[in-house]
């Protein structure tokens, strides 16, 4: 029997069993992949891709570097990564979703980036590579998504290189009441009636809109990163703090 048989989290707002997380979000995604950038592009007005750019700027890539893009779905990340990077750096796709997997590796191809750029499906719980792997580990709007973050974490700083950084972009809490009532109504009322009509699946998005609020908040992240032995943790809020990136360092 597993030991995580009877225990629950959260599922946006359902309670499910911890067993039953992985598949349910699983299935979200084989959903959503091949719409996943359009919808992002419509969802964030654009600006998604301003926060990515931040998060690259952010990252102090170097060429020759070693680069995990964990949670990469359809490439964004590591489309700039390769070319930073260069010819003798290496950059790693991991996503734990097989469809996202083939849709960020075929856009990945069609745009001739190959070469320095592998492609694995992997649990960020239970990272496939060994220890001291990466100079940079980056996770954009994927860590909410993983049933046990701590676990995940700690996985993270074991495959990164001493001197070594994550950056966790995600979803956090907007800084002013006004704006966080806005971005609830916008979340609740118009997402998933986007994702009805330009996905066809309008579930999935509720569940991406609840799954952003039971996210843990700037500092309760800072915190995790803290305990999972990440040093020099800082966060830095974006477009309000709906968006926050979070960074830490390995000694």
């Amino acid at each position: 029997m597993s030991k995580t048989e009877d225990e629950t989290t959260h599922f946006g707002y359902k309670t499910v069993k911890t067993d039953d997380k992985e598949t349910m979000v699983a299935s979200v995604f084989h959903s959503v992949a091949k719409q996943y950038d359009v919808m992002n592009d419509l969802m964030s007005f654009g600006v998604h891709r301003l926060w990515k750019r931040f998060t690259i700027d952010a990252s102090g890539v170097r060429p020759g570097n070693s680069i995990l893009d964990l949670a990469g779905g359809t490439g964004d990340l590591t489309a700039k990564f390769s070319k930073l990077t260069g010819p003798q750096g290496k950059v790693i796709l991991a996503d734990i979703n097989s469809s996202m997997l083939n849709v960020g590796r075929d856009k990945l191809r069609d745009l001739g980036i190959v070469g320095n750029v592998d492609y694995v499906q992997a649990n960020a719980e239970a990272l496939p590579f060994d220890d001291n792997s990466f100079d940079i580990v980056t996770i954009a709007f994927g860590l909410r998504n993983v049933t046990d973050k701590d676990k995940a974490l700690r996985s993270i700083y074991r495959v990164l290189k001493p001197g070594g950084r994550l950056l966790v972009l995600e979803f956090s809490k907007p800084e002013h009441d006004l704006l966080n009532k806005a971005y609830d109504f916008y979340s609740f009322n118009i997402l998933p009636k986007m994702g009805e009509l330009v996905a066809k699946d309008g579930e999935s998005y509720q569940y991406l809109a609840e799954s952003i609020r039971m996210h843990p908040d700037q500092e309760t992240l800072k915190s995790m990163m803290d305990e999972a032995g990440f040093e020099q943790t800082t966060y830095h809020n974006l477009t309000g703090g709906i968006v926050a990136l979070h960074k830490g360092y390995k000694f």
